[in-house]
């Protein structure tokens, strides 16, 4: 019997996190998830399981409530990494979750690296 869409989404959301925890050496996780309709970025502490800083495209101050494109997801990544600064965060390792880097992800990502986070 075939495992269903959501097993396999699973699977590989649990594959790249375990993957990634091996060579973390102790860093915050930047979480991705994205939903047919919004875009969520958080900043995570794996040690004292908490989140430090979330940006999503629900917040009305982005302008983008609703949204889930590649401009919604740049401007989500550029907020995540200028509240992380403020949090005095610099270094992080992305998860991507089960989702390719491809596209919103890889906008995310880019817009995150260019507002200072390293990863």
């Amino acid at each position: 019997m075939p495992f269903s869409r959501e097993k396999l989404r699973k699977r590989r959301q649990l594959r790249v996190r375990n993957r990634l925890r091996k060579h973390s050496t102790g860093r915050l996780r930047l979480s991705v998830f994205k939903s047919s309709k919004n875009i969520y970025a958080q900043i995570i502490d794996d040690n004292i399981g908490s989140t430090l800083v979330s940006v999503s495209t629900l917040e009305k101050s982005l302008g983008f409530v609703g949204k889930n494109n590649i401009d919604a997801a740049k401007v989500v990544g550029s907020e995540i990494g200028n509240r992380a600064k403020k949090a005095g965060v610099e270094e992080v390792y992305f998860d991507r979750g089960s989702f390719i880097f491809h596209g919103k992800v890889k906008a995310l990502a880019d817009a995150a690296r260019e507002a200072g986070l390293k990863f």
